[in-house]
């Protein structure tokens, strides 16, 4: 046995000694050169560097202690780099090489459920990812030629943007507002309604406090919403060349998925970080500023990276990328630089009023400021039947409620307009991370055209709107699909739904009366609205304006010129 065992050994060397010999008969030594250059200085988030004449535009160099950056200013005797990640260990005189490749990101399924920073690298504790593809993050936008027009809704979930500001899926539409109105909530909604309708899902926080995005995470891993997401994550003390990058190496994880077929939904929360951060390495870069200290090429950074999303040919797979950029405006100036470019690029915005989010109108949609260029003719055939009369009579009623804020007397058709406005903001009104289907919104909208909701009271409202959404809930399945796949809303569907929502506020609210007119008492006389205590405001604020002008009168009166007191 053991002589047996000492012949396969001396074999097993044998073999290996001669496999060796044959790869170094075969090895033949090649010699390369290799442009090798030096830190000249070392700035907040750019280094310059000088030997590398061979580098380009945006080739990746490698840095001592595995840092990269990014050619930025390529000028005759030195380059201008971006550098992506720590940088407070290299220091004038450290050796940096070329590495003859842009800057790229690792694509595929094995993304989904994980948060990762713009270089690939894991941020959570689910170990390394493997990925065998990967995608450069700067790629050319599709050739009109292969896209198509935007055809199919994308639903959201919340009832006044499906309703009356619809998105497409293709489609690029903006977000924007002041801060802690509600931007965020209604993308993660978006992300959140995405279940089981073939939508993937790319989330990018772009320069975002880590408490926040620690939220945000665990909000879509504890509803779900993680196994078809990927999550991109820049905090906001990094370099600020990551914060750059950040939207380019997401938008390439969404256009691998799109390319497959597959429609994908991408939220950039939020821009606004992107811009300071291109325009704090342009000045550090010794750029000329324009407008604002931005660069002049601010317009572009954005535009080349929101045409990314479309909607491709059927020859081409008839995948789509919907972009939902997300926008920070101060003190409600939408007419700023960065919001004006990002309102021009692209093809509608959904406008968050501060005044409606401290009333309690959430979401804080202020349905005059918002639009949507495209989603109208890919909305559903059943919500356009219904929309346009409701827009039509929500935009009636704001503004006759700002005209009668001034105290006016209002006619008996005013005050019904005005009664039937509030219950179309009640109704519209929506708890965060709740999203409705479509045959319960549009249950909800024919229940409001019909002005079933009219006779109840406004403290009621969400009450019967529940009720409304469990009865369409148990709709029949020909009529639910027939919501989808119908060219138009017939009548007898119509009336089929209308009348499901009559019986289900009939149950729910049997003893209702019809409530008194709006504005008036059992006796006839005008009154105040008890909901709209800004109106008592206006008025006193008007008396008390009154008061002042008849004593400033009096003053002026009594102060007649004349000869003065010793």
């Amino acid at each position: 046995m053991r002589a047996g065992k000492t012949d396969n050994l001396k074999s097993l060397y044998e073999k290996t000694f001669d496999a060796i010999g044959k790869g170094v008969e075969s090895f033949f030594p090649r010699l390369e050169a290799r442009e090798v250059g030096t830190v000249k200085t070392v700035n907040t988030g750019i280094a310059t560097v000088s030997g590398l004449p061979g580098a380009g535009y945006e080739e990746l160099l490698e840095f001592p202690g595995g840092v990269f950056g990014i050619a930025f200013n390529v000028d005759e005797d030195e380059i201008g780099v971006v550098l992506l990640g720590e940088y407070s260990h290299l220091f004038a005189g450290d050796e940096v090489r070329r590495t003859g490749r842009v800057m790229d990101i690792p694509v595929g399924h094995e993304l989904f459920g994980r948060v990762i920073d713009p270089l690939g690298r894991p941020l959570d504790d689910e170990g390394p990812i493997r990925s065998s593809q990967r995608l450069p993050i700067e790629r050319p936008s599709v050739p009109i030629m292969d896209r198509a027009p935007v055809t199919e809704p994308l639903q959201t979930g919340i009832q006044i943007i499906d309703a009356l500001i619809p998105i497409g899926r293709g489609q690029r539409e903006l977000i924007l507002g002041d801060r802690q109105t509600g931007k965020t909530t209604i993308a993660l909604d978006t992300i959140l309604n995405q279940g089981g309708q073939d939508v993937l899902c790319v989330y990018c926080a772009i320069g975002q406090r880590a408490a926040s995005v620690a939220k945000t995470v665990g909000i879509l891993r504890d509803r779900g919403a993680l196994e078809y997401t990927v999550v991109m994550v820049t905090e906001g003390n990094e370099a600020p060349g990551l914060t750059y990058i950040a939207p380019y190496a997401a938008t390439s994880i969404a256009e691998f998925f799109m390319e497959e077929g597959r429609n994908v939904l991408i939220v950039y929360d939020d821009l606004t970080n992107h811009a300071r951060s291109y325009r704090e390495l342009s000045l550090l870069l010794r750029r000329p500023p324009g407008r604002e200290a931005f660069p002049g090429d601010i317009f572009y950074i954005h535009s080349r990276l929101l045409e990314r999303a479309t909607h491709l040919r059927k020859e081409r797979g008839g995948g789509s990328l919907t972009a939902l950029p997300i926008i920070a405006t101060d003190a409600q100036n939408i007419s700023a630089y960065i919001p004006t470019n990002l309102i021009s690029i692209t093809d509608g915005q959904i406008y968050l009023s501060p005044s409606l989010f401290e009333l309690g109108v959430l979401p804080a949609v202020d349905v005059g400021k918002s639009v949507s260029r495209v989603g109208g003719k890919a909305q559903l055939a059943a919500f356009r039947s219904v929309a346009g009369d409701l827009k039509l009579a929500y935009s009636q009623f704001e503004e006759l409620e700002s005209f009668a804020r001034f105290g006016a007397r209002l006619d008996e058709d005013t005050r019904k307009i005005m009664a039937h406005g509030r219950r179309i903001r009640g109704s519209l009104k929506q708890p965060e991370f709740s999203p409705i289907s479509v045959p319960a919104q549009i249950a909800i909208l024919l229940a409001i055209s019909a002005e079933l909701f009219d006779d109840i009271p406004l403290n009621k409202i969400d009450e019967a709107e529940r009720a409304v959404q469990q009865a369409a809930e148990a709709m029949p399945d020909d009529l639910r699909e027939r919501l989808f796949t119908a060219d138009t809303l017939n009548a007898e569907d119509r009336e089929a739904i209308t009348e499901i929502a009559r019986q289900a506020l009939v149950k729910s609210f049997p003893d209702e009366k019809e409530e008194a007119l709006p504005g008036k008492s059992e006796a006839g006389e005008d009154l105040i609205e008890p909901e709209e205590p800004e109106n008592l405001m206006f008025s006193q604020e008007a008396e008390k304006s009154d008061v002042s002008a008849a004593a400033d009168r009096v003053k002026k009166k009594s102060r007649r010129p004349g000869k003065k007191k010793t």
